[in-house]
Order: C-alpha cells, then structure tokens, then sequence
C-alpha cells in the first residue's frame, strides 16, 4: 500500500524490526514481522489480547530477546543492546510511578541516573511540567494525583531524557473512555512538541484513530495491515480488519466489471460500484459496507449512489448523533447509521436502501472450512 503520510522532519528515532519473532515453549507468540516506524511519526500497534502487540513492544524496549530476527533504531542494530543504553522512553499501563517521590522529582529521576547537572535537572523538569500542563502541581505526590495526572506524570518522566524514540503500552487503558479520548488527544500533542517518534499499543480503535500518523493492525503474532487508519478503515486487506475496525455489513458478491481501481459487482438484482483491494483476484469477493455508507433513498438512486432494493425496518433505535436503523433486505440484515435529523424509517416500514458508490470496500471472500 501506497503511503502517503507527511511526517515532519526529524533526524533521529526511526525503529526498524526485520523478521523478528518470539517463541513461547516452541510455539510463536510473534511470528517473523517486519515493521518500519518513521522519525517522528506516531505509529500505533493495535489488535485484540494475545495478539502479539505489547510482544513486539516489549522487543523494541529489549525488555524482551526476540528468538529470532533484529532490532534497528536509526540504522543501529540494538538487538542485543541493554534497554537503558537503546535510548528510549516507556510508558507502563499502570505508570509504575514512585509513591514516595513528588510530581518533579518523579520526571527529574532519570536525569539524576544519568549525572545530569543540578541547574540543567531542574529546568529540564520545568519544562516537563509546562509541557504535560500540570503548573503548581509540582510538589504533590501521585497519590493526591488523578488518574490522567499521573499519566502525564509519566509521560513527562518517560520524555525528560529527550529519547529518541517513546513506547507506550496502553497507558490510557485504566481510565474512563471520556477522559480517555480526552487524554489521548493530549498525548499527541505532548508527541508532537517534544519532536519524538511514539509506538503506542492499544486494543482501543478510538484511541488508534485519534492518535496515528499509520497504525499497524496485529492477530495472532503477525500484522496483518499497515496504513493510515483512514486507509484501513476505508480499505481493509481482509474479513479480520473489516469486523475489527468498526461495525461492517459483510455481504458475499460476484465480479462483474473491472474498471481502472473500482469493480461492479453483482447482489441479486443489485449493482454496486466498489473499491477491490488488491488481493481479490477471482469474481468471488466480499463487499464491506460500513453503516454510514448506506442511505434511504426513493425508487431512483440519487447521484454518486448505487441502489441495493426494496428493505424492510426491523428496528430503529437513537442514539444521539446518529440514528442507528436494522434492516432485512433479500433474506440479509444490514445495519445503517442515518441522520437523526432527517425522515427516520420506523419498525416495520419497506424502504428503498441505496449505498455510496465507489466507496464500498471489496475484500477477497474466506473460504469455509468443510467438517
């Protein structure tokens, strides 16, 4: 895939993993992956449990050996260097922040490691403090701290050293999902002053959508796409990534036309215009049509939309900023998010359904096992 990211300009903290994995009792809990992280660029690593992302994290911070394979950050192999000497900063899900020691002298201790000189410590921490937002708070401790203070506690702590690179492992995941959203927003800021390449770990795709220059969608120890999460979510590789990212109606459909990037195909009497990823190669495909993708339309479909037939209203629920409406159309349920301002269809009602044309993913169709 074609990337298309403007990343600003930084001479320092590209990471690159070739080929590394990581075996668990003969069994790979990261099987070979290859990844290239940009300088400057916020790139998160996102997937369910068990996928392997805080794995290959955890390999880049050397707090893990890899089986196999190697770590480079700026063109240096550090596969086997000591993580306090890979010049990095980690940020814990739980902060791992000292009790005893305040807010300052918290970010100031890993400059006191490192013989940083008095003066030169304290107007490093200075503008920690200024650049997390926590003024005044400089002599509490973390217990009289909030959740989201003690994790720009950390953030600042993690980024005192000027590190080439910081890693974080979802250090959002304790907090409520308003001040998530609110947080993670300030940590690309944070991200983006300091001038530091950031991998960031999360199962959350909120958290990955508001905060990824590129992100890399992980299942079972391999990373199955890499892009920007608009791309991703517009264009999934395959049925993992569409079901992952978002709701998707997922509809089985046939090949009729080939078209420079786009390709017709056949539902029932339907014809629908799409985008195929480059993986479908046959006439069996399988359409990904995102609910805000669909619309109720007249007998006709209005330009820049392809008509799917007459449906039948099973439910219609709201839900604030958008009208949430089930559908059975051709013995098939399909989910649509319409604008709650506009005529809403009720349970029971037979409508019209049309789809943006040009816009529906196509992903090749996964073959059934047989019993």
């Amino acid at each position: 895939m074609s990337d298309t990211t403007t990343i600003r300009s930084t001479s320092r903290g590209e990471v690159t993993a070739t080929a590394v994995g990581l075996d668990y009792n003969g069994k790979p809990a990261l099987d070979d992956t290859d990844l290239r992280v940009h300088a400057g660029e916020f790139f998160t690593l996102l997937g369910p449990s068990g996928s392997g992302k805080t794995t290959l994290l955890r390999i880049i911070a050397g707090l893990l050996d890899p089986t196999r394979g190697r770590v480079d950050i700026d063109g240096e192999d550090v596969t086997h260097v000591p993580t306090q000497r890979r010049d990095i900063g980690f940020v814990f899900q739980n902060y791992a922040l000292f009790p005893h020691l305040t807010v300052a002298q918290n970010i100031e201790f890993g400059l006191k490691v490192r013989r940083v000189e008095g003066a030169a410590r304290q107007r490093r921490v200075a503008e920690m403090i200024e650049l997390v937002a926590l003024g005044g708070l400089g002599d509490r401790h973390p217990g009289q701290l909030s959740g989201g203070q003690q994790q720009r506690v950390a953030l600042a702590r993690a980024l005192a050293q000027g590190p080439r690179v910081l890693l974080l492992d979802e250090p959002l995941g304790a907090l409520d999902r308003a001040l998530r959203q609110d947080l993670g927003a300030e940590v690309r800021r944070i991200q983006r002053e300091s001038d530091t390449t950031a991998i960031y770990v999360t199962h959350d795709q909120d958290e990955a959508f508001i905060l990824s220059d590129r992100m890399g969608v992980m299942r079972d120890g391999q990373i199955c796409q890499i892009g920007r999460p608009e791309d991703i979510y517009r264009s999934p590789a395959d049925l993992f990534v569409a079901k992952f990212l978002g709701q998707a109606n997922l509809i089985d459909v046939t090949v009729v036309e080939r078209s420079g990037d786009l390709a017709t195909v056949a539902w029932g009497e339907a014809r629908i215009t799409t985008r195929p990823h480059s993986a479908v190669a046959g006439p069996e495909a399988t359409c990904v049509i995102r609910p805000e993708q669909i619309r109720v339309c007249g007998g006709e479909a209005p330009a820049g939309y392809d008509r799917l037939g007459r449906a039948r209203v099973i439910s219609s629920r709201f839900l604030g900023q958008r009208q949430s409406v089930r559908f059975e159309l051709a013995g098939t349920e399909l989910a649509a998010d319409l604008d709650p301002y506009d005529a809403v269809p009720r349970a029971g009602d037979v409508v019209s359904l049309c789809v943006r044309a040009g816009e529906v993913a196509l992903i090749p169709r996964e073959k059934t096992s047989e019993a």
